[in-house]
């Protein structure tokens, strides 16, 4: 029989969420009690919070998830599998704090260890449930994303609105900073599977699955911090190298871009999500930051050259400028029908692509997978 787990302090936290612009959602707390700011994003996946919750992509941000029922198949075990954690995209919660609809307290799944409450508490991340998230993500429709302040009080405290207003008035936006830094590796990690190919993953804030998708088709891999220089990369003799994706602005990533515009001459390259902005900002094109992002396991991303369209899982708030595009040896390959949107671009000349969705999925659609088989046979020919 699965295991089950009961939380006995099931109502007595009170939390808050405040946006910038004033709006508050009030409602009860779970995980750990405090205050985080951060930016308020939404996701609209029905499955995944383990995955989600732990995917670098989302450092700085408060994730919404907008199915209403959130935790019912618990928390699975930390378990290494090729060396990376297995059912998780890090080793820790990456989100500021988590606004859910309704909470699970009573989880039921074979390989549940405990709830979602206690597994925020443990990590210190804050949550607010039974609150209109339908409201609160059609309010981010029409404005876009909003800074904002979560605060879950404990049991004897009350919620102090006047006080939050004023801190309100003095968010900072986490996409002003280096996220990056924060996600990535501070020194090369090698993964080896005694493969023929070697692969260096530069580390913007990769996923666990991104690296098992790697060493599964027989690849080593040196993962090694983003302001790694393409002089030290090169000094690995890797057959090729791999951009990570990761959380902020791409912008921020200087030294990145700077390697790659090198790289780039050098050897295949993939990239995924953040990696994908990177390649286009190294080679001339530009960036931007979207309205709300897409967040969500049922993005579209329609095939330039034979009409195609793979339902893809997307995390990103920036796109790539499809028309800055042209100054540059870029060309698009992939476009998202709903908002035309570059969803992935590709060296006219040279074996180097990228996308700006999560192939390895994790939660999601596994269906472009076949990116990962391309790359490695682009390892073959170098």
């Amino acid at each position: 029989m699965a295991p089950q787990h009961s939380t006995s302090n099931k109502n007595s936290k009170k939390a808050i969420l405040l946006l910038e612009d004033g709006t508050s959602f009030i409602g009860k707390g779970f995980g750990a009690t405090g205050k985080i700011s951060g930016e308020i994003v939404f996701s609209t996946q029905m499955v995944g919070y383990p995955e989600a919750l732990t995917d670098p992509s989302y450092k700085g941000q408060v994730l919404t998830l907008t199915y209403p029922l959130v935790g019912n198949y618990g928390v699975p075990p930390y378990e290494l599998e090729m060396g990376v954690l297995r059912y998780f995209e890090s080793d820790h919660i990456q989100v500021q704090g988590l606004v859910i609809h309704e909470l699970c307290h009573e989880p039921y799944h074979w390989a549940s260890t405990r709830t979602l409450d206690k597994w925020l508490s443990d990590e210190g991340v804050p949550g607010i449930y039974g609150v209109d998230t339908r409201r609160l993500t059609k309010k981010l429709r029409t404005h876009g994303v909003m800074l904002g302040i979560l605060q879950v009080y404990d049991e004897h405290e009350e919620i102090n609105l006047e006080a939050l207003l004023k801190d309100g008035k003095n968010i900072s936006d986490p996409n002003l900073t280096d996220l990056v830094k924060e996600v990535s590796v501070k020194k090369p990690v090698k993964y080896d599977v005694q493969g023929q190919k070697t692969v260096v993953l530069i580390d913007c804030g990769v996923k666990f699955s991104i690296i098992r998708n790697l060493l599964k088709r027989g690849i080593n891999v040196i993962r090694v911090p983003y302001d790694t220089s393409a002089s030290e990369i090169m000094a690995c003799k890797p057959n090729g190298v791999f951009l990570s994706n990761g959380p902020g602005d791409p912008k921020k990533c200087t030294k990145t871009i700077e390697a790659i515009r090198e790289l780039v001459e050098k050897v295949p390259l993939m990239g995924i999500c953040l990696g994908a902005q990177i390649l286009a900002l190294s080679q001339g094109a530009d960036t931007y930051k979207l309205k709300f992002g897409h967040r969500a396991q049922n993005q579209p991303a329609l095939d330039l050259n034979n009409s195609r369209c793979y339902i893809t899982t997307q995390n990103h708030g920036y796109a790539i400028d499809m028309e800055s595009l042209k100054k540059t040896q870029l060309e698009p390959w992939f476009l998202n029908p709903n908002d035309k949107t570059a969803e992935g671009i590709k060296h006219k000349t040279k074996p180097v692509f990228a996308v700006q969705w999560h192939p390895e999925a994790s939660p999601g659609p596994y269906d472009t997978e076949l990116l990962f088989d391309q790359f490695a046979k682009s390892l073959e020919a170098n």
